[in-house]
């Protein structure tokens, strides 16, 4: 597992820049966030990856635990949602924020919500819409979940950790942009166009 460390300082300004973000959680509840991951990516390169564990005041699911590993046992002096929402509002807010499917964009809202807070503002980026359309032929090869987008990119990572995960949905947008051209901030329209237009060549 990713081991905590405190957020790195701010960086300037960058037309490339992005936090990629994943999270994990205790149950079925989406908002029972006990890990959050990040990565910094600009220029064209990752900057930073952490991870912090958060205490998510709510039962650990045998189910969820047997896919990344976390036990109540781990995030006993952990901080809740409530305890780092501002601090993550503040690296996140405004920024172009990938995440691989909406889930953490759900997470995120459900745990700030649940706690008494605003959801947080970003410009939010899905890393699977963007592959769906860099690398249509993807598909038919096992779909665009990471552990499938591992083997086509070559990625190396722990799958279910949210500091590796988030660190192998940036390297997805970073595949995709070298693929197409496009900026990050290209993708953010793009990806919401239809599928069919980058299949025929509309990249």
């Amino acid at each position: 597992m990713a081991r905590p460390v405190p957020a790195p300082s701010g960086l300037a300004p960058d037309p490339s820049a992005f936090i990629a973000v994943d999270v994990e959680t205790a149950n079925k509840d989406a908002g029972s966030i006990c890990q959050i991951g990040f990565a910094r990516f600009a220029g064209g390169a990752l900057i930073d990856n952490w991870s912090w564990l958060v205490h998510p005041q709510t039962y650990f699911s045998r189910y969820n635990t047997a896919i990344h590993g976390i036990r109540p046992g781990d995030v006993s002096h952990a901080p809740d949602w409530a305890g780092i929402h501002d601090t993550v509002a503040q690296l996140l807010g405004g920024q172009i924020v990938v995440s691989h499917t909406a889930f953490d964009l759900t997470a995120i809202t459900g745990a700030s919500l649940a706690c008494g807070r605003h959801p947080i503002k970003a410009r939010w980026l899905d890393s699977v819409r963007v592959a769906r359309r860099a690398f249509p032929e993807y598909r038919q090869r096992g779909g665009y979940g990471l552990a499938s987008l591992r083997v086509h990119l070559a990625l190396d990572f722990k799958h279910h950790d949210a500091g590796e995960d988030a660190r192998a949905a940036g390297y997805v947008i970073e595949a995709a942009v070298a693929r197409s051209g496009l900026t990050v901030a290209d993708w953010l329209v793009a990806a919401h166009r239809p599928v069919n237009s980058f299949e025929a060549g509309g990249l």
